[in-house]
């Protein structure tokens, strides 16, 4: 499929979508092949196949394995609060970078249209994510976590999810957001939510 393609299957903004997949390419997971227009105008476009062979998703999957046992190790050593101010600056500048390759649009200058944006980014990056309005503002709320049972062992990893979610506002936003207020599963909370 082309980038444009899975945008239109998810619902997702182009640029999202061509993002992931080049993350997805990078990592091994798919190949790509380009094609010319017929009329030769315009730069070729790119078709996504999955990677074959299991053999590079088995490797990828101990890596991971590996280096969440090492990034556990390091947010032991570092303490709770260092830990947590690394996580969310980590997070707020990957949501800002992640903002700047989007591009802003007319449509993603509020924040409540920017947080839908950044519920599609989530659930782009694992999250299971969705919008919602709510009294006050505008929520996302994620079904699944990415990090897995590494968060439930180390919560502090929650902040990297606020910290995105901060960066991302304030790279799509036209106005200044209200604080990011995270409740996370991880830390004892009934749902994972971020509210701006």
């Amino acid at each position: 499929m082309t980038a444009s393609e899975v945008a239109s299957a998810f619902s997702l903004h182009p640029n999202v979508a061509r993002h992931h997949l080049e993350r997805l390419l990078a990592g091994g997971y798919l190949r790509v092949e380009t094609e010319r227009r017929p009329q030769g105008a315009g730069r070729p476009s790119k078709r996504f196949f999955p990677a074959t062979g299991d053999a590079a998703v088995e490797f990828l999957t101990r890596r991971d394995d590996l280096l969440v046992t090492l990034l556990g190790k390091a947010l032991d050593l570092l303490g709770p609060q260092v830990a947590e101010e690394m996580a969310a600056q980590v997070g707020e500048s990957y949501g800002r970078s992640l903002a700047r390759e989007m591009g802003v649009s007319e449509g993603q200058r509020s924040v409540r249209n920017a947080m839908r944006v950044v519920a599609d980014m989530l659930t782009a990056h694992g999250f299971a994510a969705h919008a919602e309005d709510q009294s006050g503002g505008t929520a996302v709320i994620a079904e699944q976590c990415p990090f897995g049972t590494a968060a439930a062992s180390h919560p502090v990893l929650c902040a990297v999810d606020r910290g995105m979610v901060k960066g991302l506002l304030s790279g799509l936003c036209r106005e200044r957001p209200a604080p990011v207020v995270l409740s996370s599963r991880a830390r004892g909370d009934d749902t994972c939510v971020a509210r701006a």
